[in-house]
């Protein structure tokens, strides 16, 4: 089984007045209790402080989502129906009930049984309630029936679906754990505080809502100055007025509500006053793991990654410019909110939308900003504002906005009704080069470089771009990436290194050194991530005192990520590099712990076992891996790889063959299989498995070099000659195929 894993998934949703509560354990009394409590609130006054002075626009957030974001519970905040309903779904039947004041969940718990769970917490209140019941070790969980507002009825997250309670997707598990999936944008001035040791939580806030010194910054201060003589004075002191974000830049507002609506993860609990966001979160870039290939959202991305693509974005445009802050709604209704920039006499007639006017096929979001139904029930639109392209989807397979009213038409059909309306030529949009781009075969670097170097190409685009040049190892991928590296934008510039991890340490030792004290935080994390590949005595002297500080930066940063799965692979794999093997495989199986479904995590602790010599361990790691994913090629490459060093050719042969049966897209299994095959004489299954690699990876150099190498074995100097030559288009001026080119009497 192959899932996505979302990372610190970060989205907004802001109280009232600091609470306190005890987390009461629900198993073993002798187990020590932790405790999610309001913090130290020196710096934080509270909503009511703000509501002397601020009615109109506290009167307006107490109606938000931002208000509702995390609450007790009550007849007042407690929408779904515990009248004693049962509500069966998946495998699982839940009951919901009351006792007293209290609400409670009777569903099955992670020992597989049906247990009774207070609620704690109401998290939302539209288009669906969840709620929160405590678990021990400081924990809040989020059970898998919902309430949807709307229809009234109770329903599952991942309908139809089995999740077993050993799953990671369990309730009682990882994904839906509150501290680390949801509570730092449920409430203001949330403090983690996660203990790797003893793998606890004493998470702390200091107003249990999103409240509004979450956007506007802590405000006793700003209070206490308010009350004084130097304010009636006229008296200006450093920090005496908050951010009004409102009437602030553009950078400004949006990485304010950024960090909560952006799918990120977040850096430190010790943020920097910074106006980039990247000091403190490293968003996500809209590749086609998460998005579709023209940017389009596809998994849960939010809004922030979908609106810096944007023209939108390119022009000026603010959240505030549409969204009210304080009441969290639209300004004005339907195409109105459009019309405050846009001519209604050209765009908000029939001659534009080819629909009638007033009807829902008019409205702009209907073909501007499609939208994509999550958790269930939620429509979420696209904020890239984009011009629907069934063109493209008739090329490449990408959604059009067309499609969601008239599913019964073709993509072709669609295209053609485009053409008759506005004519044959579509305007440019970065797609156009962004979606070959990302199809990662011989074409793809022209565009990918094409988007780089393009000035009216989004930054967002971009690092997008530099993310997918990583998997294309040419000299001119490597130039255009150290190019990248001197971006005035820090995403740019974090992607672009995390690419030149693919190249050798020689390509970008040098002009990586000056990234080691970057201005932004997570760049200069991504910079030491590539300098700890090396050896200490290769560090150039100039940088080994910002390398230092850095590398502090980096290591607290993978501290922070060890209470996710992922956060723990990610310290596994840091400590790899370190060649700390002991480390590496602690934090492996940490994260296995967690979600036992992590393949990625038993082919890296399989490796480990291999560097330490431990080869019946490390193919035991990989066969429990097979038992999660019997159609994984990467595990069969792996036990291929590893039952050559065996010396077991029998099981490596097949291992092989298992890993290319399933069309894998990776040319190094077929590069090593072909070896393995010439080693043994078995010259023609060897031009054989060649051939079928290129044919999938035509791009692939390393394949057109080995069929060099292959005809030169088998003194077929004429086919040798052919091979060499698509080598040299490929990849003219590497060196190390400059040998082979002169083997074959090709070289210049």
């Amino acid at each position: 089984m192959q899932r996505k894993y979302i990372f610190l998934v970060i989205f907004i949703l802001l109280s009232f007045a600091a609470f306190r509560f005890f987390i009461v354990d629900g198993c073993s009394s002798k187990e020590e209790k932790y405790s999610v409590i309001s913090n130290d609130n020196k710096t934080y006054a509270g909503d009511q402080s703000c509501k002397e002075c601020h009615k109109g626009e506290h009167k307006e957030w107490t109606k938000s989502h931002h208000f509702m974001s995390m609450l007790p519970p009550s007849e007042k905040t407690v929408k779904g129906n515990f009248d004693n309903i049962t509500h069966t779904a998946d495998g699982v039947t839940s009951r919901f009930f009351k006792k007293g004041n209290k609400y409670f969940i009777n569903t099955e718990g992670e020992d597989g049984k049906n247990h009774d769970y207070e609620v704690k917490y109401t998290f939302g209140f539209t288009p669906l309630q969840q709620y929160l019941v405590e678990f021990p070790g400081g924990r809040l969980q989020v059970p898998r029936v919902s309430w949807d507002s709307k229809q009234k009825k109770w329903f599952n997250q991942y309908s139809k679906q089995i999740v077993s309670s050993h799953d990671w997707l369990h309730w009682t598990g990882n994904s839906q754990n509150w501290n680390t999936m949801c509570a730092s944008c449920h409430s203001t001035n949330l403090q983690k505080n996660y203990n790797d040791k003893t793998d606890t939580y004493k998470t702390s806030y200091s107003i249990m809502n999103v409240s509004c010194e979450s956007c506007h910054g802590a405000g006793k201060q700003h209070n206490d100055y308010i009350r004084s003589e130097d304010y009636k004075d006229g008296n200006k002191t450093k920090g005496s007025f908050l951010k009004l974000i409102k009437n602030g830049k553009q950078l400004e507002q949006i990485n304010t509500c950024a960090p909560c609506h952006a799918r990120a993860s977040e850096i430190s609990n010790n943020h920097i006053r910074s106006n980039e966001i990247m000091d403190n979160y490293i968003p996500q870039i809209p590749d086609n793991e998460y998005f579709f290939a023209d940017g389009q959202i596809n998994d849960e991305d939010y809004i922030y990654t979908s609106f810096l693509q944007s023209k939108m974005f390119s022009k000026g445009v603010k959240c505030s410019h549409c969204h009210n802050p304080h009441s969290t709604k639209l300004k004005k209704i339907d195409n109105q909110t459009c019309l405050q920039c846009h001519n209604p006499q050209k765009y908000n007639v029939s001659a534009h939308t080819f629909h009638p006017v007033g009807s829902q096929s008019s409205l702009c979001v209907s073909c501007h900003m499609p939208g994509k139904i999550y958790m269930g029930n939620d429509l979420r639109h696209d904020h890239s504002f984009r011009v629907p392209r069934p063109d493209l989807s008739v090329t490449y397979g990408t959604p059009n906005a067309c499609n969601n009213c008239h599913q019964d038409k073709s993509n072709k059909y669609l295209a053609e009704a485009i053409v008759k309306w506005y004519g044959p030529k579509r305007k440019y949009h970065f797609a156009d080069d962004l979606i070959p781009g990302s199809l990662l075969n011989a074409e793809s670097e022209v565009h990918l470089k094409k988007l780089i170097e393009d000035k009216q190409t989004p930054n967002i685009i971009k690092a997008t771009a530099a993310f997918y040049l990583g998997n294309i190892q040419t000299v001119t991928s490597l130039n255009t990436l150290l190019h990248c590296l001197h971006s005035k934008d820090a995403q740019v510039r974090y992607r672009s290194l995390h690419s030149l991890a693919n190249f050798q340490t020689a390509d970008w030792i040098q002009a990586v050194g000056p990234l080691l004290s970057d201005k932004v935080r997570a760049v200069r994390i991504a910079a030491t991530d590539l300098y700890i590949t090396i050896s200490p005595n290769q560090i150039p002297d100039q940088y080994k005192e910002a390398f230092n500080s850095a590398h502090k930066e980096l290591k607290n940063y993978l501290q922070y990520q060890t209470d996710f799965s992922v956060g723990n692979i990610m310290f596994a794999d840091y400590y790899l590099k370190l060649q700390d093997y002991s480390n590496a495989e602690k934090y492996y199986k940490k994260g296995l712990k967690k979600d036992n479904l992590m393949n990625y995590a038993h082919l890296n602790l399989s490796k480990v076992y291999n560097l330490q010599g431990k080869n019946d361990a490390a193919l035991q790691t990989l066969q429990n891996a097979l038992k999660n994913d019997s159609k994984n090629e990467q595990i069969y490459y792996s036990m291929a790889l590893l039952y050559n060093e065996m010396n077991n050719i029998p099981e490596a042969e097949k291992s092989f063959a298992k890993a290319i049966a399933l069309k894998s897209q990776n040319p190094r299994i077929y590069y090593n299989y072909s070896l393995l095959l010439i080693q043994n004489k078995k010259f023609g299954q060897a031009e054989t498995v060649l051939n079928k690699g290129i044919n999938i990876n035509p791009s692939a150099s390393e394949l057109y070099y080995a069929l060099t190498f292959l005809y030169i074995q088998t003194n077929n100097i004429i086919n040798a000659q052919k091979a060499a030559q698509q080598l040299k288009l490929l990849d003219p001026n590497n060196p190390q195929y400059q040998e082979i080119f002169k083997n074959v009497g090709i070289s210049q």
